[in-house]
């Protein structure tokens, strides 16, 4: 681990003690403002435009401000909630926030541009995504309709999201971007199975983001790291059902930046289609990295494919697996990963013959598998794994059959 990691690692521990200390405590702003000093605020009507008006007023104080939303069912048509602030701000939802159910567009709730934005409460962003989950084909095709994300979070730095639950997005629960030391403690994020491309949180083009003592049940990826994502720390994070955890899809883009530093630690990952696993796109639109990525101590139940590296990730089959990756991964390691997998293959490590991967540790594996399709087993290519510790399955134990 990197001098940088074991700061950072350092620096989000003592944050999660702080916060246990002043999770149940009152906000200490130095104003208050009410939702309903700006209107009748009764259960079940629209907020909108009271939202708007109370964060208009918090952002402008000059000292630190706390915006109040009182228990209750409240319908917000879109909120976007932007700065720079002059001060700190304190956004607490007591009740459940409700978006139209035919929403169209992008977004739904918006951060934008804040400095030390603290997010909290017992409250819900329910996104109602029932009725546009069958519209929502983008696992299918490339030029599909765009369906709202329920909460973005754009340019957010310094600041702590604690306590809320996503549930029922239309698209992804909550999507990151070019943020900066973000932690996200103890969130809960559902929706069925069955639900498409409701990734839990998404994050892309940020840096010492921290993601900690959190459950998340969804129909995509639990957590998904986009390019750009750099020092993001993984902790005590319970996945399933779902895709996993993921590095990627990279090499889709151009211009994509590299991703680097992750650390995911001390998780669960229950009934998912993937463990933890590093995906980019054969023929990728241009050359990129993936480097010093660890997972460690991490328990699985009964997922499909524990551990894997896919440098052919070609869903629906939208790309040419004949043309190899340009993402060059490196400096990989995946150790302490135990318990069962529901398919034979428990381990799987498919490199890109352009730009085989380097440094793969892979070490402490114990992984069972109790069906009847056969032994369980691992396979890998253009990939010379460094292995240590106990392996079960034998690591690279059967070749890798081309599809």
């Amino acid at each position: 681990m990197s001098t940088i990691q074991s700061s950072f690692l350092i620096a989000t521990i003592l944050m999660l003690l702080l916060l246990d200390f002043t999770v149940d405590a009152q906000s200490s702003a130095d104003v208050v403002f009410p939702l309903k000093r700006y209107g009748t605020i009764v259960p079940g009507t629209d907020i909108t435009k009271a939202l708007a008006n109370a964060w208009k007023d918090a952002c402008t104080s000059n000292r630190s401000s706390a915006i109040v939303i009182p228990g209750g069912i409240f319908k917000v048509k879109e909120g976007i909630f932007k700065g720079p602030c002059n001060s700190p701000i304190d956004f607490q939802l007591g009740g459940t926030l409700q978006a139209p159910k035919s929403l169209q567009g992008n977004n739904w709730i918006t951060f934008e541009r804040i400095d030390r934005l603290t997010l909290s409460g017992e409250g819900v962003f329910d996104g109602q995504g029932k009725a546009a989950w069958k519209k929502n084909d983008c696992h299918k095709r490339i030029n599909c309709a765009q369906l709202p994300i329920s909460l973005r979070f754009n340019f957010i730095t310094n600041s702590i999201v604690k306590r809320i639950t996503s549930l029922d997005s239309k698209n992804f629960h909550i999507n990151v971007l070019g943020c900066n030391n973000l932690t996200f403690h103890n969130i809960n994020i559902t929706a069925p199975e069955n639900s498409p491309n409701t990734d839990g949180i998404h994050i892309g083009r940020s840096n010492r983001i921290a993601i900690t003592m959190s459950k998340i049940a969804t129909g995509d990826d639990c957590i998904s790291l986009g390019d750009g994502s750099k020092q993001i720390n993984i902790t005590n994070v319970t996945c399933g059902p779902g895709h996993g955890i993921s590095i990627g899809s990279l090499g889709r883009y151009t211009n994509e930046e590299p991703v680097e530093g992750v650390i995911v630690n001390n998780c669960t990952i229950i009934n998912t289609t993937n463990g933890v696993r590093i995906k980019t796109w054969p023929a990728s639109a241009a050359s990129g990295t993936a480097t010093n990525m660890q997972f460690l101590d991490i328990i699985m139940v009964n997922v499909s494919n524990p551990i894997l590296i896919d440098q052919e990730y070609c869903p629906w089959n939208q790309c040419n697996r004949k043309i190899p990756s340009k993402i060059k991964i490196s400096k990989v390691s995946f150790k302490n990963i135990r318990g069962s997998c529901a398919t034979p293959v428990a381990i799987k490590l498919i490199c890109s013959r352009h730009l085989p991967c380097d440094e793969v540790k892979v070490g402490d594996i114990d992984l069972t598998y109790n069906g009847i399709k056969g032994p369980i087993t691992s396979q890998c290519t253009n990939v010379r794994p460094i292995i240590s510790g106990k392996q079960n399955p034998k690591i690279c134990s059967s070749p890798y059959v081309v599809p």
